[in-house]
């Protein structure tokens, strides 16, 4: 079995003589860009958060009706159900955004920008999924998405 053995090769830092692996715990070097991207993200998921009271919370309240285009009570009624689940996948994206600044802040950045980064790649889908599939929604569609970009892009840039 020796010849298959050692054909790759030491398979991390820590199989190497004289070497360490990395701290997956040490600050991550994008400093005041990441710094930026944590301020969009905590932007991005207070949006979120107060769409999950608009959606889960007000949906049949006439000022809530107004913002989505519903013009009769019996519609706000019907979709409610539908309304409800969304607003709970906003609060949960911005819960995971919130938690990815604070295990950032809190010295832990894999984990951090992992969950910025999927946190917000998904608010800017969801926001052109919006915009592909209700023209008359590009408003909300920008307002969701084009902070959640911001977020993302510094995030990458930054990490």
């Amino acid at each position: 079995m020796g010849g298959v053995e050692g054909l790759a090769g030491p398979r991390t830092a820590a199989d190497r003589p004289g070497e360490q692996a990395p701290d997956v715990r040490s600050p991550p070097q994008g400093g005041s860009v990441l710094v930026t991207a944590a301020i969009f993200t905590l932007v991005s998921a207070a949006i979120h958060f107060y769409f999950f009271g608009l959606e889960s919370l007000r949906w049949t309240v006439p000022e809530t009706m107004g913002v989505y285009g519903i013009t009769a009570p019996q519609d706000a009624d019907t979709t409610q159900p539908l309304a409800y689940i969304l607003g709970f996948y906003n609060l949960f994206l911005g819960v995971g955004a919130v938690l990815g600044v604070l295990l950032l802040g809190l010295g832990n950045p894999v984990a951090g920008l992992t969950l910025i980064s999927f946190s917000t790649a998904c608010m800017v889908l969801a926001a052109v999924a919006l915009l592909a599939s209700r023209w008359p929604m590009a408003r909300i569609a920008m307002i969701r998405g084009i902070p959640a970009l911001l977020a993302l892009v510094l995030t990458l840039m930054g990490s």
